[in-house]
């Protein structure tokens, strides 16, 4: 009876070394990096919905200094749209699907252009220039470049460890054996500047 109690303490003193072995050589490694990519994507998200949702006051606050720059205004706005609907159409893996992430990518981007064209055109209005409305609006918009340059970067990161994770021993044979699934994820290829709407000085 004595020996078996022993026996069987013992077996639960090897499970519990075993399990404190494998959480020393990094077993959650993978899931906890991979909840940081999920975080630092959303913030991503986030921020280029905050952008998107500046664009319609922008519109119309130009529209009413410099309705005559119909093709500008026409151009913001479908891009608008194309990067809405492309955002809406997301799939649940776009992270690690590199077709989907970079149509994001460049949607985005091509929204950003835009948006610097429309800024630009106010150089040409003096009225809109300091109308207190667009400045509220492009202090904003700014504000809010600034804040997807920082997610952006946070994602890059994220990122960088889980993948690096998933490629180097003895991490990628830990997630061959417990996470078969796990895959590397896609990281952003158009630079933080060719995304940034232009500055507008006055």
């Amino acid at each position: 009876m004595g020996s078996s109690l022993l026996k069987r303490a013992g077996m639960a003193v090897a499970f519990a070394l075993s399990l404190v072995g494998l959480s020393a050589c990094g077993i959650n490694a993978v899931p906890t990096q991979d909840e940081q990519v999920k975080a630092a994507w959303s913030q991503v998200l986030n921020e280029y919905q905050r952008r998107s949702d500046l664009i319609p006051n922008l519109v119309e606050t130009v529209k009413g200094f410099a309705n005559q720059e119909k093709s500008v205004l026409i151009g913001v706005t479908e891009a608008r749209a194309k990067a809405t609907q492309t955002t809406m159409s997301l799939p649940p893996d776009v992270t690690s699907n590199p077709q989907a992430f970079h149509q994001f990518e460049q949607t985005q981007a091509q929204l950003g252009a835009s948006i610097g064209r429309l800024l630009a055109v106010s150089e040409r209005y003096p009225d809109l220039k300091s109308n207190e409305n667009f400045l509220a609006l492009q202090s904003q918009l700014e504000g809010t470049e600034n804040r997807i340059t920082v997610a952006r970067h946070d994602y890059i990161d994220a990122v960088q460890r889980y993948n690096t994770t998933l490629r180097t021993i003895p991490s990628r044979w830990i997630a061959a054996i417990f996470y078969p699934d796990a895959k590397v994820k896609e990281t952003f290829t158009i630079s933080e500047k060719a995304q940034e709407a232009p500055q507008v000085k006055f």
